[in-house]
């Protein structure tokens, strides 16, 4: 017979399925047994609505109603299933997107992020009837092109070493990508411009997912598992994101300063820099560990992996709760027990020194402190060559001979911070000092050739001049960055923030004002030659001032020009000739200044051999005296002779 006949057989809330001999029951959509079951025969079991069965189906912000295909989830105002309505109502809390605008406010790009992601989320936080309209308009698609077009902008403009700047926007990326993945319609989402790229997983269901899941983005893969992404609370939903940056890296080179170093190691970011994220909100101490997988961008012995930290100083680089499990020349593996909102993990490679520059700077500074030396005492003690041009020498022998001694002893002392420090800032102060009086000399020899009278400069102005102006600059530049001097690497002004530009931006003028000293100095003294009585020794004389001035202007000019690329592994020829141009300096300031000069070499001779035969120079001298007096006598005697 047909049991089905009869239409109360299964009840109003399921439909009767006949078979041979026999029929079962099927609980309509959004209908079940108490069991949980949507099949039977048993006719004293009958449907419910699953709303009824479960209370907490829809959550605690949500309210479950019936619908003619199943249930829907309908949420409270601060709740949100993300138009998925069957699935529970969860929390969004859209103050955490309100705090970040004021670490925006000075990136019209992260100002913008903030305004779209914080509207998208009350959006989402708005009841039913009154978001109904407005809901179409929050879609993860077009929030994730918004995302990574802002980016590039962002990125194109560049952050001009403001690391506050990178926190405030790998904070905004974090946030936003938890934000996008439930609203995207695809379980596995890609995408790419011109100076990012993105790949987004997310798994929907009644419960929560199991397994390991891969992304790859870019130069880098996230690897872990769906009960990591989870956490311990699910909400319906678990979502995994990984963004790549391109370019990011050089940007936020030396923000190193809180990694432990050996001594003279310094890094550089050899990888492209990423943001990982996942729904799970309690990521800073995760049992299981996540690992990244990053590709070299040059093939390294050494790598680190780090992540950035912005709650040091602002943001820096750190690698705490990081380490390294393997690496080749050509990738590093890092696993982590962190993912927090603003994780970026990398490879960084260290900098070592070169035997063949350490070799030069020992041999050939001391040789160059020699030879300054020697000019020194040759400036002080030399009378017959005393001079306001001979002054300025003396003075520019002392600035380099200090500095040079210095940079010998103390460039590589970096374990004291405070000490090299200091290193860094007497440098500073007498490598200026020594182009300060290098311009003095341009002046003089100006004044020799356009005035005719008093050509000579006054001792105050010139040590004014010469020591008073670097102690400005020094002084100012200690006050505005005083961090600027001293880094993990060696003791010299910090290149990576721009602080080096204090020494080189002056460098700069003085060579620049010399120069059109020496310009003005040269047409002078062509028209002087060209006269009708030409006074040709003294113009003969300073001619010769000028060639030899205007070569030490361009050897110490040169060298410091390769000197600007001294601490760069990438530019290791420059270093070599700044190493060598360094130790030629105090012999170059010798040949050119005393053994070129007759007067000083003839004073030379007279020591030397005032050394070397100091019996004969005695005997000769009393010779001498007694052969005066005996002519003497003569003299006299004669003359009393003829006056008879």
């Amino acid at each position: 017979r047909d049991e089905c006949a009869d239409p109360s057989t299964c009840g109003i809330n399921a439909t009767c399925h006949n078979t041979p001999g026999n029929f079962y029951c099927i609980c309509a959509a959004g209908f079940s047994l108490k069991s949980g079951e949507t099949n039977f025969t048993n006719l004293h079991e009958s449907c419910m609505s699953v709303c009824d069965i479960d209370k907490s189906i829809c959550g605690e912000g949500g309210v479950c109603h019936n619908s003619k295909d199943s249930h829907e989830c309908v949420c409270r105002s601060g709740f949100t299933n993300y138009g998925h309505k069957q699935m529970k109502c969860t929390e969004l809390k859209c103050n955490t997107f309100i705090s970040e605008s004021k670490a925006s406010q000075a990136s019209p790009e992260l100002t913008k992020l903030v305004s779209l992601m914080t509207n998208s989320c009350l959006v989402l936080n708005e009841s039913k009837s009154a978001r109904k309209e407005r809901f179409k308009q929050v879609d993860g698609e077009r929030l994730l092109e918004a995302l990574l077009s802002a980016l590039d902008s962002l990125l194109h403009s560049g952050f001009q070493g403001d690391n506050h700047k990178v926190s405030a926007m790998f904070n905004i990326v974090e946030s936003m990508l938890k934000l996008i993945g439930p609203l995207l319609s695809e379980s596995q989402t890609k995408r790419s411009s011109s100076k990012t790229e993105v790949e987004l997983l997310v798994k929907w269901g009644k419960s929560p997912p199991e397994g390991d899941f891969n992304i790859s983005s870019g130069h880098t893969q996230f690897t872990s598992n769906w009960d990591t992404a989870t956490g311990n609370k699910y909400l319906g939903f678990t979502t995994a994101a990984l963004l790549s940056y391109k370019g990011l890296e050089e940007s936020l080179n030396g923000y190193f300063n809180h990694l432990e170093t050996q001594k003279k190691q310094t890094f550089k970011i050899n990888s492209k820099v990423v943001t990982a994220t996942v729904s799970n909100t309690e990521t800073d101490k995760l049992q299981n560990p996540v690992n990244f997988t990053f590709s070299h961008l040059e093939k390294t012995k050494e790598a680190h992996c780090v992540f950035w930290d912005p709650k040091l100083k602002g943001g820096a680089w750190s690698k705490e709760g990081c380490t390294r499990v393997n690496s080749s020349d050509v990738q590093t593996v890092c696993s982590c027990t962190h993912l927090s909102s603003f994780a970026v993990l990398m490879a960084l490679y260290d900098i070592g020194d070169v035997y063949e520059l350490t070799l030069i700077t020992w041999v050939g500074l001391p040789l160059s402190l020699v030879c300054l030396l020697i000019c020194i005492i040759t400036f002080y003690l030399v009378r017959s060559i005393q001079s306001t041009r001979n002054t300025i020498h003396l003075h520019l022998c002392i600035s380099l001979f200090i500095a040079y001694f210095v940079f010998l002893v103390g460039i590589a002392r970096t374990e004291n911070e405070v000490g090299c420090a200091v290193v860094a800032g007497v440098l500073h102060y007498f490598f200026l000092a020594s182009f300060c009086w290098m311009c003095l000399e341009g002046v003089q020899l100006f004044r020799m050739v356009v005035l005719v009278f008093n050509t000579t400069l006054r001792p105050i102005y010139m040590i004014a001049a010469g020591y008073g102006v670097p102690a400005v600059i020094v002084a100012i530049s200690a006050a505005v960055n005083p961090s600027g001097y001293g880094t993990r690497g060696y003791c010299w002004l910090n290149i990576q923030d721009g602080f080096i530009w204090s020494f080189y931006g002056p460098v700069c003028a003085i060579i620049i004002v010399n120069v059109l000293f020496f310009l003005i100095t040269i047409w002078k003294l062509a028209e002087k030659f060209s006269s009708l009585n030409p006074d040709l020794n003294n113009l003969r004389k300073i001619k010769a001032f000028t060639v030899t001035a205007i070569a030490q202007l361009c050897v110490l000019g040169i060298m410091w020009v390769f000197g600007c690329f001294q601490f760069s592994k990438d530019t290791l020829a420059m270093s070599y000739i700044f190493t060598i141009l360094s130790s030629l300096q105090g012999v170059l300031m010798f040949i050119m200044h005393c053994w070129l000069s007759k007067q000083v070499r003839d004073e030379y001779a007279k020591f030397l051999s005032s050394i070397c035969t100091p019996q004969k120079s005695k005997y000769s001298e009393f010779s001498s005296n007694q052969t005066s007096k005996s002519q003497g006598s003569k003299s006299v005697q004669h003359t009393g002779e003829s006056h008879i």
